[in-house]
């Protein structure tokens, strides 16, 4: 019985069931929280930020609890782990080099959640950051277009020191993308010229006066001259067809399905054109044969066989 209390009345051991009664309290205190605010906010964008904040401050109220539970312990310490810092911190630095990549994404602005990016050669929507890594929702490889494949990609924070970042999303939400057409040089190019730039407009709508204002932002904000953002189609001749290429902007999640309602409306008006308008194609084409005569030299014999 003296043993039992001798070892419920140690200083250590009621130091322990302290720190442990006070995290088990404060990760129920966080867990009601975050079950109670979350279904006050419909956004997601919100809701994600309240879990992080709410995590981080459960994180630092534990540390300062425990912290204060050991404080007449600490000082002895201070030698120790001095000697030991150097060690750790060898042992450590990809992790120290995470936390520190976490800190530059934080207040750096790479990117946020929600944001498409390209990170060591990955490319797909941020869908959480960590303290250690960043998880991305991947689009491509061997997918076509800038759609999901299913993957979920965790990078360590530490590439935003040793990789470039790519960002299709930050400060302009839009990108430029282009597409060719081949026209059959016997057809009306001026005719074929409006139809790819009348389905440029049509299709991509209000996006050039959308954009022009996060390109303005992005002037003001940036040495970058002021480019323009209305659709453009230009034409360059070859020995076998005129090319066509139509330049437009559009926003970065609609890239493949833009693509292909331009083409679906050029296709529409060139069948339209009875003929006047033609895709041309990489196939041989024999556009005349001369004629061939076949005549006897006179002094020829015809030798019949029988």
């Amino acid at each position: 019985m003296s043993r039992l209390l001798e070892w419920i009345y140690d200083p250590t051991i009621g130091r322990l069931l302290a720190s442990a009664v006070a995290i088990a309290v404060i990760y129920t205190v966080v867990l009601l929280l975050r079950r109670s605010l979350s279904r006050a906010f419909t956004d997601n964008e919100a809701r994600y930020r309240l879990r992080k904040l709410l995590s981080f401050l459960g994180y630092a109220a534990a540390t300062l609890v425990v912290l204060n539970i050991y404080s007449d312990r600490l000082t002895g310490l201070t030698v120790a782990l001095g000697v030991a810092g150097a060690g750790i911190a060898f042992a450590l630095q990809e992790v120290i080099a995470s936390v520190a990549g976490w800190i530059a994404i934080s207040f750096g602005q790479f990117y946020r959640t929600g944001e498409r990016v390209e990170l060591g050669g990955i490319r797909g929507d941020v869908i959480d950051i960590g303290v250690l890594r960043t998880t991305l929702m991947e689009v491509g490889k061997w997918v076509d277009g800038d759609l999901y494949n299913g993957r979920i990609v965790r990078i360590a924070n530490s590439f935003v020191f040793k990789e470039p970042v790519f960002n299709y999303s930050a400060d302009f939400p839009f990108l430029w993308d282009e597409f060719t057409v081949p026209i059959h040089p016997a057809t009306d190019w001026k005719l074929a010229r409006t139809i790819i730039r009348n389905a440029i407009e049509e299709v991509i709508g209000d996006y050039p006066q959308r954009s022009q204002t996060a390109w303005s932002t992005l002037v003001d904000k940036y040495r970058i001259e002021a480019a323009s953002v209305e659709p453009m189609v230009t034409m360059n001749a070859n020995e076998n067809w005129f090319t066509f290429t139509g330049r437009y902007i559009v926003d970065y999640r609609k890239r493949r399905t833009t693509k292909d309602q331009i083409f679906t409306r050029i296709l529409e008006e060139i069948g339209r054109t009875d003929g006047r308008v033609r895709l041309a194609s990489a196939a041989y084409e024999i556009t005349a044969i001369p004629p061939i005569s076949i005549r006897p030299q006179s002094g020829t014999r015809n030798d019949s066989i029988g």
